[in-house]
């Protein structure tokens, strides 16, 4: 039976293909830093401990796996001794295609981690896949939750920019369909954004009618955001810098691109941010 390898299996988009690769019959390994609690939550799946950054983890996750799904922790920064390797590695032990989560705009902002593991795929001269989805709906739920839930606002640097977010789930289910025939899509490279562009007024708009209390968007600096971020969300520096400017390139248009891909390798519609907090609307309760 082929198997699939699913990295950061607890994470919002990890936890997702996981559901959806399971509907497929396939074999699924799901990798995390906790493999007891991913069993607790998958008790139907193989649980691995894996560790980008301690080695001796990736032979035991990678054993007899066909096909992976690759995703870089916002905490590991340094590609050249992580995720690249561990391409190398999965690619030596007979793993036959890699799915690779990237983000959009990877070709150009030359500068983000991801980039250097797009490089290192297509080098590689075996089957990958690259995804290259939006700003993820769930940014709600992650990123901005403790800023709605504590302070009533989405607090981001983005001006009046629009942005096309993409739900999870719809990339999940993309994933599923590339892991059944993933021969028809080796070597692509896919853009996967929502079927319409909202600025954040409009999403807080969302938040405060399904919530029912105000929820408003208050437009950040970009110093302001980056000390918000560093002194009260506690993140590394190299997060701070990288959300910084993905939400300051979001005032140029950046996300605000419906990309079809979506909606055509789904044969619907994507989802809507609207639907999303309906469906999600117990995350933000106080």
């Amino acid at each position: 039976m082929t198997r699939v390898l699913v990295t950061a299996a607890l994470g919002n988009v990890g936890r997702e293909v996981v559901q959806e690769v399971v509907k497929l019959g396939l074999a699924v390994r799901g990798a995390h830093l906790d493999p007891a609690a991913l069993a607790a939550r998958f008790p139907a799946i193989e649980a691995v401990r894996l560790d980008f950054q301690d080695r001796t983890t990736w032979a035991p996750a990678l054993e007899g796996c066909d096909l992976v799904f690759l995703l870089r922790p916002p905490p590991v920064g340094n590609m050249e001794t992580t995720l690249c390797p561990f391409v190398d590695a999965a690619y030596a032990s007979g793993v036959k295609h890699i799915v690779f989560l990237s983000v959009a705009g990877a070709d150009r902002m030359k500068w983000i981690p991801h980039r250097k593991v797009e490089l290192h795929l297509i080098a590689s001269g075996v089957a990958w896949t690259l995804l290259r989805p939006g700003f993820f709906a769930q940014n709600l739920q992650d990123a901005y939750r403790a800023d709605i839930v504590e302070d009533g606002r989405i607090y981001v640097p983005a001006g009046t920019g629009r942005v096309a977010f993409v739900d999870v789930r719809d990339v999940a289910a993309v994933v599923a369909r590339i892991f059944a025939s993933p021969d028809a899509f080796r070597g692509q490279t896919l853009t996967l954004t929502g079927g319409e562009a909202i600025g954040f007024d409009e999403a807080a708009a969302a938040l405060a009618e399904v919530l029912g209390r105000p929820i408003r968007y208050e437009p950040a600096s970009i110093p302001g955001y980056a000390r918000h971020l560093r002194t009260k969300r506690r993140m590394p520096w190299m997060q701070v810098i990288v959300q910084t400017v993905l939400h300051v390139g979001l005032r140029r248009g950046d996300a605000e691109q419906v990309d079809p891909t979506l909606a055509r390798l789904l044969d619907r519609r994507p989802r809507t941010v609207r639907e999303y907090i309906r469906d999600s609307a117990s995350i933000w309760q106080r």
